[in-house]
């Protein structure tokens, strides 16, 4: 492909944070363009465009977030004489509802999934304002409705301002493939091949790669006419995704939403058609021309992404917190992220931490190359899904194709079993041992008999020492803990001798925060009467609601919980007392 040059723009500023600002800043430094990045305030429009002017910005780049996609925004960043890095305001608007998106769609001869309430179970409730999973249930029967309506209306208020809220067909065994468009000012919409983003958990993207896979030429190519018929119809410019799903059982596909920004998934795509998508921007809102045709594009290798989440996966997906107190990134392939040691990881903004990115000349070596590349990634001090991502990247369901977009759901993961982790953690902490000096130093020496066997005792088991490994993982060890990542999982082992005393531990009838977050809602006060299962109260933490529910028919006897108010893991919230079943003696 053509190098791009564009001498229009000579700064800009980056309204945005971490990964995505040092993605934006990476291209723009190539290209001799001066990068700022943006304030703080990264959802405050007023005060990115205050910024960029006092910085002397020509252009702004909103990276990806929700400040790409507010047509406002974009607006004012016109009204104060700079270049917006993507489309224009009045196409944010057009594509930036779903509702409106698909009358533009069916307009252009698009096929869309079918819709209304009349539509059969299971069915999706989904924000008409929303994206990247927030405001979205899926409902399976009429007894679910009324609540899965309410929580993504409230979901969608609180992330986009609007609760309107579409109900369409859930196609059970359904596919999600995308497609890049990139279209100029001179009337000019190419594609830039199809993306597979099918592993997905509660609607995020958790693998994606390109181009999609097991998919016939003659889908393939009637996929790619859509997404371009889409964007011309709307005189689309800059760069854009429009994601389709597609139906495993008949083949059929249905035109879902289009995204009016950069993608997360956006390296993918970059690997496989040579293009740096970041340069194609900044060129295209310098008002040139796409300097190349469709027919020039094609695939020249295979990428796959794994995003990193501060998240347990192994417990529901909850979010994590913490500080990253290791972190150590592959060398042999793309990352990107903004995550170093030391670093503190709070809920307060979304939990991807970066993006671990092989290539291959094939599906299969890439795919290779990611399992050793998760191998390679060590996050201690908090819980990432890393682990996780190797485990399903090395999986035979991913390596056949069978991943579609409610396989994780049919399919949670299982924890991976710890004893091998261990046995490397025994070895590290004995190792650490024996640079210890003095006169009662064990060294195994019995009189008259073959050495002992060394035994070091971890609270969830014993290992006895044999051959140490050639290597050993890298590790935070101190004489009552080792804390190492093994698979990309991270494990934390403690010597029972350290743990004498663990504190109090809340009683059966104790609800606490099962992740550090934010309070959404207190459904009860002290004295209330509850029956099993009933909610309590709502916390939410990096794009997630969780429901605490009631352990058992009781009286509650304490609300700690505030609406509002940011809690820690284990914070106590709410108190049961059971009620005595009938006949159980009570205290007078």
């Amino acid at each position: 492909m053509p190098e791009i040059k564009t001498t229009v723009i000579k700064t800009v500023y980056i309204a945005n944070r971490g990964e995505i600002a040092r993605r934006v800043a990476r291209t723009c430094d190539r290209l001799g363009i001066r990068a700022v990045a943006g304030t703080d305030r990264f959802l405050d429009p007023e005060a990115q465009v205050a910024a960029a002017l006092a910085a002397g910005a020509d252009a702004i780049h909103p990276g990806y977030g929700f400040l790409s996609e507010n047509a406002g925004f974009a607006r004012a960043v016109a009204e104060a004489g700079m270049a917006f890095i993507g489309p224009t305001p009045e196409v944010i608007e057009q594509m930036g509802r779903k509702d409106a998106a698909r009358e533009i769609a069916v307009a252009a001869g698009v096929p869309v999934v079918p819709q209304g309430e009349g539509a059969s179970y299971p069915v999706l409730v989904k924000a008409a304002a929303g994206g990247g999973g927030k405001g979205m249930r899926v409902v399976r029967s009429a007894a679910e409705l009324d609540e899965a309506v309410a929580a993504a209306k409230r979901e969608s208020l609180a992330a986009f301002g609007d609760d309107t809220m579409l109900i369409e067909k859930y196609v059970e065994r359904g596919r999600h493939i995308e497609v890049q468009v990139m279209g100029d000012s001179h009337g000019t919409v190419v594609h830039l091949l199809t993306r597979e983003c099918s592993a997905q958990r509660r609607h995020q993207k958790v693998i994606e790669e390109a181009p999609a896979p097991f998919l016939d030429d003659d889908v393939r190519e009637r996929i790619h006419a859509s997404a371009v018929a889409l964007a011309q119809s709307v005189g689309y410019t800059n760069a854009g995704t429009v994601e389709f799903l597609l139906d495993a059982e008949t083949g059929d596909f249905y035109f879902l939403e289009m995204n009016t920004r950069l993608q997360v998934e956006h390296p993918v795509t970059e690997e496989v058609t040579g293009l740096d998508l970041v340069e194609l921007q900044l060129a295209v809102a310098a008002g040139d021309k796409l300097p190349f045709p469709q027919d020039a594009v094609a695939p020249v290798a295979h990428a796959i992404e794994a995003r990193v989440y501060a998240e347990d996966a192994y417990a529901g997906f909850l979010p994590q917190a913490g500080t990253a107190s290791q972190v150590a990134w592959p060398t042999t392939v793309r990352v990107d992220h903004d995550l170093a040691s030391g670093q503190v990881v709070s809920t307060a903004f979304d939990p991807m931490l970066g993006k671990v990115i092989a290539v291959g000349p094939d599906r299969e070596v890439a795919r290779r190359r990611l399992v050793g590349a998760l191998d390679d990634t060590t996050i201690l001090g908090l819980t990432t899904n890393t682990g996780f991502l190797r485990e399903l990247a090395a999986g035979e369901p991913f390596a056949q194709g069978e991943i579609d977009t409610a396989w994780l759901d049919r399919n949670p993961p299982v924890a991976p079993d710890p004893t091998e982790a261990r046995e490397l953690a025994a070895h590290l902490w004995q190792r650490g041992r024996a640079t210890t000096v003095g006169p009662f130093v064990s060294d195994g020496f019995r009189l008259g008999a073959p050495p002992a066997p060394v035994q070091v005792d971890f609270e969830d088991g014993s290992v006895l020492l044999g051959p140490t490994p050639a290597t050993l993982p890298t590790a935070l060890v101190t004489e009552h803990r080792v804390e190492l990542a093994h698979h990309g999982q991270r494990y934390v082992f403690e010597r029972p001798d350290a743990a004498a005393d663990h504190g109090v531990e809340a009683s059966d009838g104790t609800v606490v925060a099962p992740m550090p977050g934010t309070v959404l809602d207190v459904r009860v006060t002290e004295g209330a009467a509850v029956q099993a299962g009933d909610v309590l109260g709502v916390v939410e933490a990096m794009k997630m609601e969780l429901a605490l529910k009631a352990p058992y028919d009781g009286l509650v006897t304490s609300v700690s919980a505030t609406t509002g108010a940011q809690v820690a893991l284990g914070d106590p919230l709410f108190t049961v007392e059971a009620t005595p079943m009938a006949g159980e003696a009570t205290d007078d």
